[in-house]
């Protein structure tokens, strides 16, 4: 009696049971690929969750202190600040160990649902006019979560994670014109600057959530505004929405996978180990670990890095390194292609009209192609990280598995992604045979009654 009373004086004020109305009845696509959106949305809360507990305790200061907490083989050493703080957090803080744990699983599977979700939106066409804003919006949501992934890799302050500072150095300085003026604003100034750390600090915790967060807000807003796309099927047509309510179907499968996002993400958490950064010793300029991989979002910069040959440029009075090549432009590019990809294929193809209903990989064979042999792409490169580690184990010389991997990456591309044009096509003729076969026959019957 008291809620409805509530309710009651609420809506008197507000008018908001139209809206309520609306909402509850707002039609979802009931598809499975449809959730890998909410995924990345719950990995999200999950990240603002743990990193707000983390904040607490973590001191991002490169200002040394001697060690004396509970971890003894580090007892009596010299460290960092905030290599002192993690390790506290790990061993001091009641239940530190498993935040910080979950929070570097949540941002691994962060990353990884909103590249699985974009694949899904490419390769299915839902970038199309009228959602051309949106992919732009999710392009964006893609390289800010890119960005603060790898802000938050760089500060516990232990020598795995120092390497990955002085890369992420060493590439912000080979921007031609403008590196000093990149590594003045990242990181403070010069090597190792006082101010490296709290500058990061406060991108990851601050700058780049709010980002986020606003990007997530105009994502779900023009999601709202435009109808959702859905897959070809009986019923489904240009202009309806077919699938389950906001309430109570599609509101209890969406609580029921926020709370299953975050018991994955507990469970690993609590039992599978990631990042021990009591194991990497505190960081030291001239120490560099090996072998040494960053997490898998990128590791694909750090392949190309190592198999990009050493050349250097000199042009119009500067000199352009190796590193600028793998480390800026091949970035650079990759996301110039992801945002002009809905322009180029609507010039190129001629199609211009409004889109609602999604297309089968196999309706489009060669931008299919063009995306597998893409992956492939990356998938090399991901795997050439490791080039270190293989020669190591398989007792070759580096160099050898590093040529093997230039070879790969410009050739299993281009094979992997001539395959998928042939088999899709073919698979889409011959789909397009049968339903020619089977027009026919039902015209001969209807002819042969007559």
């Amino acid at each position: 009696m008291i809620a409805r009373r509530v309710v009651r004086w609420l809506d008197d004020r507000l008018a908001a049971a139209p809206f309520a109305h609306t909402t509850l009845n707002r039609v979802f696509p009931d598809h499975f690929s449809f959730l890998l959106g909410e995924v990345a949305l719950y990995c999200f809360i999950v990240l603002l969750a743990t990193g707000t507990f983390l904040a607490m305790f973590f001191e991002p200061s490169v200002s040394e202190v001697v060690y004396q907490g509970s971890y003894e083989p580090l007892r009596g050493v010299t460290m960092s600040r905030a290599y002192a703080s993690v390790l506290d957090i790990s061993f001091e803080v009641r239940l530190g160990l498993l935040i910080r744990q979950m929070h570097h699983w949540a941002s691994l599977l962060f990353a990884g649902s909103i590249l699985l979700h974009l694949a899904r939106i490419f390769f299915t066409g839902a970038f199309r006019r009228p959602r051309e804003i949106n992919w732009l919006v999710g392009v964006g949501l893609l390289v800010l979560g890119l960005f603060n992934g790898w802000a938050g890799y760089l500060l516990p302050g232990d020598t795995l994670h120092g390497t990955g500072l002085r890369l992420g150095y060493a590439i912000a300085l080979s921007v031609p014109v403008i590196g000093p003026w990149l590594v003045f604003l990242l990181f403070g100034g010069e090597y190792q600057s006082p101010q490296i750390l709290s500058r990061l600090f406060v991108a990851h915790v601050y700058i780049v959530p709010l980002m986020i967060l606003g990007l997530i807000s105009v994502h779900m807003a023009i999601l709202w505004r435009q109808k959702h796309t859905q897959f070809r099927g009986p019923g489904r047509t240009q202009t309806n929405v077919v699938g389950e309510k906001m309430w109570p179907a599609y509101a209890a499968k969406a609580g029921g996978l926020f709370f299953a996002v975050v018991a994955v993400v507990g469970l690993l958490g609590g039992l599978v180990q990631i990042s021990p950064v009591w194991l990497y010793l505190p960081d030291t300029p001239a120490a560099v670990t090996s072998p040494a991989q960053p997490d898998w979002y990128f590791g694909w910069l750090d392949g190309a890095l190592r198999v990009f040959p050493a050349w250097e440029i000199q042009a119009f009075g500067f000199e352009i390194p190796a590193v600028f090549f793998p480390g800026v432009l091949l970035p650079t590019l990759s996301v110039l292609l992801l945002v002009m990809w809905p322009f180029l294929e609507a010039r190129f193809s001629k199609d211009t009209g409004p889109h609602h209903l999604l297309e089968r990989p196999r309706d489009r064979p060669l931008r299919s192609a063009i995306g597998v042999g893409l992956i492939t792409f990356y998938g090399v490169l991901l795997a050439a990280a490791g080039n270190d580690v293989y020669a190591r184990t398989f007792s070759v010389p580096v160099l050898q598995v590093t040529n093997v991997f230039r070879v790969l990456t410009l050739v299993l591309p281009v094979v992997i992604g001539f395959a998928t044009f042939r088999m899709l096509r073919s698979l889409r003729d011959r789909e397009i045979s049968r339903m020619s076969e089977g027009a026919v026959a039902v015209a001969g019957g209807a002819g042969s009654d007559d």
